[in-house]
């Protein structure tokens, strides 16, 4: 054999040696339970490994078809584990927090269209079913249902807060459409019309939840009460305000629709001119490293920093404020503890998006 034929049979081992290390089976158990179930390679969810992940979401979902938040699926489940879930189906504990419940169908559609396992199947049908049931009159769903009570009763709201209505529209979206893994299921007719009615309820929440101040619509709050639709508290540190955070993804929802109506026309506008007016300028955020060794988050002067919004605007002044455990609003973020300045997001820049698909939203919808 040549040298050079030699030398190119020999990278072409190193080659397959260096993917098959990067692609052992036991890969996957040091990625995050949502990279697992939906970031994989195609052909991964046709894997035994995939099957045996696939068979611990099986035993965790619950009787009423929900999922618990925060869980690593992916991770070996010990025999104490496996116990706990069988016998804690019937609990409250199915939620939408956390993308949890979303990203256990989207994972069993993958591992379905590879497998064909109809347990898969029918897992996937029990929780779509449980977003259909779970879906307030008012086109509203709750953080978790059934809903918790006591401390944890703001469950029960209509859930913005961390994009979970959000991200459940955009679930029935893809199964209505029938993307190419939710097509292998095959969902019979009547549960694509149901599918299509929530997510049209949906939308219609979005334009009644809506802060309307002296007869103009603003943006949301990041929850809403089920039955008055008023902007809600949560968290002792989360109070009812205009959202500067949790708005911009339902903005960016509405500007999808294909043949908006005049409402959410009107909707998409009023937003984008809150966003536009409630800017936070001069000012950029940074982490300094304390005596202590501590990492402090601070607010910096900066004529020249990009705009920024406050994640929480007062309902009536309709300026940022800052919040603590004991749910005293404060004007800046140093006036707040140590654990809540720095263990949780005060400013956000995320309406940037809206900028950015704006015009082009108007240049389609006035093609129309």
């Amino acid at each position: 054999m040549k040298k050079t034929n030699l030398i190119l049979l020999f990278t072409l081992i190193i080659s397959i040696t260096i993917t098959n290390a990067q692609n052992t089976p036991s890969d996957y158990l040091q990625k995050s339970w949502k990279d697992v179930a939906i970031k994989m390679p195609s052909d991964w969810y046709g894997t035994s490994e995939a099957k045996l992940v696939a068979e611990n979401v099986l035993l965790a979902q619950k009787e009423i078809g929900g999922w618990e938040k925060n869980k690593s699926f992916h991770q070996k489940f010990t025999e104490k584990e496996k116990l706990n879930y069988a016998n804690n189906t019937s609990k409250i504990g199915a939620t939408f927090d956390n993308n949890a419940t979303i990203t256990e169908l989207l994972f069993l559609a993958k591992v379905y269209s590879h497998t064909k396992d109809e347990r898969y199947k029918n897992a996937f049908n029990k929780g779509l079913n449980y977003i259909i049931i779970s879906q307030y009159k008012n086109g509203g769903w709750p953080q978790f249902f059934p809903v918790r009570t006591g401390s944890t009763s703001y469950s029960a709201h209509i859930t913005y807060n961390d994009n979970a209505m959000v991200n459940i529209m955009k679930f029935l979206k893809t199964v209505f459409l029938e993307s190419s893994e939710i097509a292998s299921l095959q969902i019979n007719k009547t549960t694509i019309e149901k599918t299509q009615k929530a997510f049209k309820k949906g939308i219609e929440c979005f334009l009644k939840t809506q802060i309307i101040v002296k007869g103009t619509p603003t943006v949301w709050c990041a929850q809403h009460d089920k039955n008055t639709l008023a902007p809600a508290m949560a968290r002792s540190y989360e109070l009812a305000s205009f959202s500067g955070a949790e708005s911009v993804n339902i903005v960016l929802l509405l500007m999808e629709e294909k043949n908006p109506s005049k409402e959410i026309i009107a909707s998409i506008n009023r937003a984008v001119t809150w966003f536009r007016t409630h800017k936070v300028e001069g000012i950029r955020i940074e982490t300094e490293i304390q005596k202590d060794g501590l990492k402090n988050r601070i607010v910096v002067e900066d004529k020249n920093a990009p705009s920024l919004w406050g994640r929480f605007y007062d309902l009536k002044t309709e300026k940022p404020f800052f919040c603590d455990r004991d749910g005293i609003k404060k004007n800046s973020l140093a006036e707040i503890g140590y654990n809540r300045r720095n263990g949780y997001s005060w400013y956000t820049n995320a309406p940037i998006k809206i900028f950015s698909k704006y015009d082009e939203w108007k240049q389609r919808i006035a093609t129309k």
